[in-house]
């Protein structure tokens, strides 16, 4: 089965069982579930939570309760502005500046309290949290279809701030994971921790890509993220 298929039959079920929450329709999007503060409770258990001083999560509302116990556990966290579309493409949020967390950690009130960095200004990124369409016990991850959250791993590889063994994680109602054999793309990012309500998956998925594959990106897409015009520049330099 294909991604697309799996992603509206997902859409439609969270929605058609009521288990999707706002924003509504969860169609086009990272769903929102209940159930999303449960699953971010066994996550903050892992030991790549425990040894994690940097986080990039993504800014859908699945994954705001993990965002708000990251800056709550002294985390700093990264969240990318949309579409990268920003020569600064990455919002920074301090746990030693940011006032009043549960607002600086929704999609509205990062803007407001969030640092714009470039990927050369940041450290190096202990963990990352993925918001999930659906993913399989093996780790493959089926995104909303734009392929921004693979792409910022990328980014981020090509400056040494990810590898391979960088955890990454989900956070994902029960019926999210699917039992579909799903083909891996060399610029695919896997998930190594599936985490919902009731259990916790730890996978052998690897699948990590090792930078940005230049050949999948058109003229249009690079005009519209100005981070990899200049990394272009740099290694045509």
């Amino acid at each position: 089965m294909d991604k697309p298929t799996i992603r509206e039959r997902i859409w439609d079920a969270l929605e058609q069982s009521g288990e999707a929450r706002f924003p509504f329709p969860p169609h086009g999007r990272i769903p929102n579930f209940a159930g999303a503060d449960e699953a971010a409770r066994p996550l903050a258990d892992r030991p790549e939570w425990a040894d994690a001083r940097t986080v990039k999560a993504n800014p859908d509302a699945p994954q705001l309760p993990v965002r708000r116990r990251a800056l709550r556990a002294g985390k700093t966290l990264y969240m990318a502005q949309p579409r990268l579309r920003d020569e600064k493409p990455f919002l920074e949020l301090d746990p030693a500046e940011v006032s009043d967390i549960d607002e600086a950690t929704t999609v509205s009130g990062v803007s407001d309290h969030g640092v714009p960095v470039g990927p050369d200004e940041m450290p190096e990124i202990d963990l990352i949290v993925s918001g999930s369409v659906a993913v399989t016990e093996d780790g493959a991850r089926i995104g909303k279809g734009e392929g921004y959250s693979d792409l910022e791993f990328a980014v981020l590889r090509e400056l040494d701030l990810v590898t391979d063994d960088t955890p990454t994680a989900t956070t994902v109602h029960g019926m999210q994971v699917v039992d579909e054999d799903v083909d891996i793309e060399p610029h695919d990012v896997s998930m190594d921790l599936i985490v919902t309500p009731e259990r916790t998956i730890r996978t052998e998925a690897g699948g990590k890509p090792a930078g940005i594959d230049w050949s999948l990106l058109s003229e249009e897409r690079l005009d519209e993220i100005p981070v990899l015009r200049r990394l272009e520049g740099e290694i045509e330099e």
